[in-house]
């Protein structure tokens, strides 16, 4: 955190911009109440970069619809009964919600919603301390009545109320626990702490979908890994994500193997580095991430004990891959996203035979067919996989692997891999055997993909050749 001085002087700024400062003046002239309060005051603290512009009042909907509307470009409800309202302002989106007193039926997990008139009360129903902070405008009057300052000083994580009675009302905020853990560096109370555990159970009321958007927000943190650490520690994880605890594997004294879960947190970190590195100044790729995380959780089911004391998960690659689509269609997952996080884990060891013996133009070609779109992900999760402290081991693999990228660059560029498609098309198969549309097709094509990538580029006229002399064999045969 950056001192005391420096944050008011961020606040001040802040409560100076042109779109903060025209909304301020509007609410005093209409005689009502207005603070920025939560995110935006928390970051100002921080030395975080500002992204939203979240405010509180005591006037009711409609009377923020009519102070803001003059002022702003567009207007829109994001839930009025919960008294948010949503303008653009000055080119910049901002949220205006009522003061609110929540109280929870404690099965529903929908709060009945009472607006309030006090900004003091609204405050307590906040999620954690450092989120329960506001600044009073236009006179940039501080509001702390749960100690958010000192929490921050301290870099806690605690709740306004009983950690006990907060998490009852709504248990997603156990997982924004674990997410602000990775994303601002603090620790959780002990109260927290101690309430995750107690009521893990509790998250399973809690839609899929909810839990998959805060899973996600966590893990496209810069660091997601003492986030992940607390879900699993606090038995949330088993309830949402059981694969991931899973690879606790027991390790005995007579057989020995890497500890897979904290070489699947390992793999995570290295991956969101190597696309840092790859990717500079993009997006978080959550579909990396999730692979990363989830590659190796077939191993669990896979594991055997062989003799000599070692330990062997054949096919854990495969398992892996089916296991990922079950629990990430269970977590609400869009098609695109499953179908990738399962491929990258189906594909993750295909790499690791280019070691063992050099392969062949076709192999390579197979490599980058069968990886499809997601080839350059299975690049930055195939490297992040190497996680030997054996620094000799580690150069080897990571010189073979610079040896296969410069080798798809090669023949990416000799014979358009990416797109990799036979010398001819369906119509041309069909009019070269005069057949119709069917089954006979695309075993034709079939044929003559395996010829491009074992052989490459053959040209029409050989191709052709190639057709007909493999047609003819198929109807001998037949």
């Amino acid at each position: 955190m950056q001192s005391v001085a420096q944050a008011v002087e961020r606040l001040d700024a802040l409560a100076a911009t042109d779109t903060v400062d025209v909304l301020a003046r509007a609410f005093a002239a209409a005689g009502h109440e207005l603070a920025l309060v939560g995110g935006p005051v928390r970051d100002a603290f921080l030395g975080r970069p500002v992204t939203d512009l979240d405010f509180t009042t005591d006037a009711r909907p409609d009377a923020v619809l009519a102070i803001v509307e003059p002022l702003a470009s567009s207007t829109w409800d994001v839930g009025r009964q919960f008294g948010t309202i949503a303008a653009m302002v000055r080119g910049e989106q901002v949220e205006i919600t009522t003061y609110r007193s929540d109280v929870y039926d404690g099965e529903t997990r929908k709060p009945e919603v009472t607006f309030g008139d006090t900004i003091e009360a609204d405050l307590l129903r906040r999620d954690f301390t450092v989120n329960a902070m506001a600044l009073r405008l236009p006179q940039r009057e501080l509001v702390d009545v749960h100690g958010g300052v000192e929490d921050l000083l301290t870099q806690r994580l605690a709740t306004p109320q009983a950690a006990r009675v907060s998490f009852r009302d709504d248990p997603l905020r156990m997982m924004r626990a674990a997410r602000f853990t990775a994303q601002l560096g603090f620790t959780v109370s002990d109260d927290v702490r101690d309430a995750m555990s107690d009521l893990a159970d509790s998250i399973e009321n809690i839609s899929a979908e909810r839990v998959r958007d805060e899973l996600v927000k966590l893990l496209d943190t810069a660091d997601p890994v003492e986030g992940i650490r607390l879900l699993v520690d606090s038995g949330i994880a088993e309830r949402i994500l059981p694969e991931l605890p899973a690879m606790k594997l027991e390790i005995d004294e007579h057989h020995h193997h890497k500890d897979v879960y904290e070489h699947s947190l390992t793999v995570l970190t290295q991956a969101i580095g190597y696309e840092a590195e790859r990717h500079p100044g993009d997006a978080p790729d959550t579909v990396l991430r999730l692979a990363a995380l989830l590659h190796d959780i077939g191993k669990p089911a896979t594991r055997k004990l062989e003799p000599g004391g070692a330990v062997s998960f054949h096919h854990h690659d495969l398992v892996g891959s089916k296991l990922a689509k079950k629990r990430l269609r269970a977590l609400r997952f869009d098609n695109d996203t499953i179908a990738s996080v399962s491929r990258l884990i189906e594909l993750h060891l295909r790499f690791f035979g280019y070691t063992e013996g050099a392969w062949t133009d076709a192999a390579v070609r197979r490599y980058v067919r069968d990886a499809g779109d997601q080839l350059e992900r299975l690049h930055e999760l195939t490297r992040s996989d190497v996680t030997t402290r054996n620094r000799r081991k580690a150069d080897r693999l990571g010189f073979a692997y610079d040896d296969l990228e410069a080798r798809i660059a090669v023949l990416a560029e000799q014979e358009e891999l990416d797109s990799m498609r036979p010398d001819l098309s369906g119509d041309d198969i069909m009019r070269i055997l005069d057949i119709p549309p069917g089954r006979a097709v695309g075993e034709a094509y079939r044929f003559l993909l395996e010829a491009r990538m074992d052989e490459g580029p053959l040209g029409p006229e050989d191709a052709e050749a190639r057709l007909r002399t493999w047609w003819a064999s198929r109807d001998a045969s037949a």
